[in-house]
Order: structure tokens, then C-alpha cells, then sequence
């Protein structure tokens, strides 16, 4: 929790030095990721803005990169770096991506599992002695999540590294820019990093309370 904590912390500081560093180019979020969308030859993909903070995401059952109002609009290197972030989804989404492809093919069984694991992992640990299936439900749940979180991990860093190199090809962050960019997406690559730390931490918890079930 302190690891997890410190590191969105961090994220949210260089993320927001970067919102004040005017972009160059002076080219918004949304233009940006326009333009990535078109020189990578995709048509069929809209770029909209979403209300709220760190809502950037693209979803690919409708198509949309979304972008949060200040990405949207802002001429920052916090938005490029953000905007090109999501392209970089909708890019794999289009040249068929394996681990986006199995990641988006799990969505439906984490969903059911991350709703039911909780209350299996707590009755089982009141009745490990009586229902231990209801732990061992449980813990399956939680592994489920624990694999969507580590599948989840070479997406992000693909998507940032799609996003920097364009970036820096088309000119519109090079140079110092490009670091910073670079800086930004890294941090934000760390939150998943340790999300998916701590979930595999947690799912070795209660395995261990289950085999000390068995071992007793």
C-alpha cells in the first residue's frame, strides 16, 4: 500500500509539473491524437472527451479514445504524451495486438470474478474449516484478476512506446519534450507495475492461509 501509494504520488507530481510545460507545436490533446489516428491510416476511431481527471482510456467496443476535458483540450506535453498513449491502444486494437486481443478476451471473467471473489475469500476464511471450497472459489477469483493484471502490463508499456516513437517521428515532442513525455508515461507505466505487485501479494496471502488449512 505505501509502495503503491508513493508511486502514484510521483505519478501525479511529474504529471502535473508536465501540464505546465506548453507544448511547442501548441497542437491540443484531441489534435494530436487526430493526427496519430490518420497517419496510422485509422478512419473508423473518434476521439471524444470525457468528463473527470485520469479518465483517459480507449475503449474498443465503440472505437473511442477518450480523453479527459484537460487532455482534451490542453496544448501540453502532459497531453501529448497522454493522447498519444490511447492512440497507441487503438493501434493495437488495429493491427490486432495478441496480448490487447487476450487481455480484451478475460474483461468478461474478471468482471464476474472481481465482483464475487471478495465475499468468497471473507466467508471462507470464517468457515475454512467447514467450506474450504468457498476460499478455494475465492482464491481462483483473485488469480483471474492477479493474471489481468500482469497480461495488462506488456499492453501499457507497447502502447507508450508506440506513443514516444511517434511522437519523436512526427516531430511534434522531440528532444527535451520527448523526455519529458518519456518521464510521464514511465511513472504511469509504475502504477500498473505495482497494482499488479500487490495483487499477487495479496493472492499469496490467502493461499498461504489455505495451505496452512490443509497442513494443519
Amino acid at each position: 500500500m505505501l509502495a503503491s501509494w508513493l508511486v502514484r504520488f510521483r505519478f501525479q507530481q511529474v504529471m502535473g509539473r508536465l501540464s505546465e510545460t506548453p507544448l511547442r507545436s501548441g497542437m491540443s490533446g484531441r489534435e494530436i491524437a487526430e493526427q496519430m489516428l490518420r497517419d496510422y491510416g485509422i478512419y473508423d476511431v473518434q476521439v471524444v472527451s470525457v468528463p473527470g481527471m485520469l479518465t483517459d482510456h480507449y475503449n474498443p467496443a465503440n472505437k473511442t479514445v477518450n480523453l479527459s476535458d484537460e487532455v482534451f483540450h490542453q496544448r501540453t506535453v502532459t497531453a501529448a504524451a497522454v493522447a498519444a498513449h490511447e492512440c497507441g491502444h487503438a493501434v493495437q486494437h488495429a493491427t490486432a495486438y495478441s496480448f490487447l486481443q487476450f487481455r480484451s478476451a478475460l474483461v468478461p471473467v474478471v468482471s464476474i470474478s472481481s465482483r464475487f471473489s471478495p465475499f468468497l475469500l471473507l466467508a471462507g476464511i470464517f468457515t475454512i474449516e467447514t467450506f474450504p471450497i468457498l476460499m478455494l472459489l475465492g482464491i481462483i477469483g483473485l488469480a483471474v484478476a492477479t493474471a489481468f493484471s500482469f497480461i495488462t502490463l506488456p499492453v501499457e508499456f507497447d502502447a507508450s512506446n508506440r506513443a514516444l516513437a511517434w511522437l519523436n517521428r512526427s516531430g511534434i515532442a522531440r528532444g527535451e519534450e520527448h523526455e519529458q513525455a518519456q518521464r510521464g508515461l514511465k511513472w504511469a507505466a509504475m502504477t500498473y507495475v505495482v497494482a499488479a505487485l500487490g495483487s499477487l501479494a495479496t493472492l499469496l496471502y490467502y493461499l498461504s492461509i489455505f495451505m496452512g488449512r490443509r497442513d494443519d
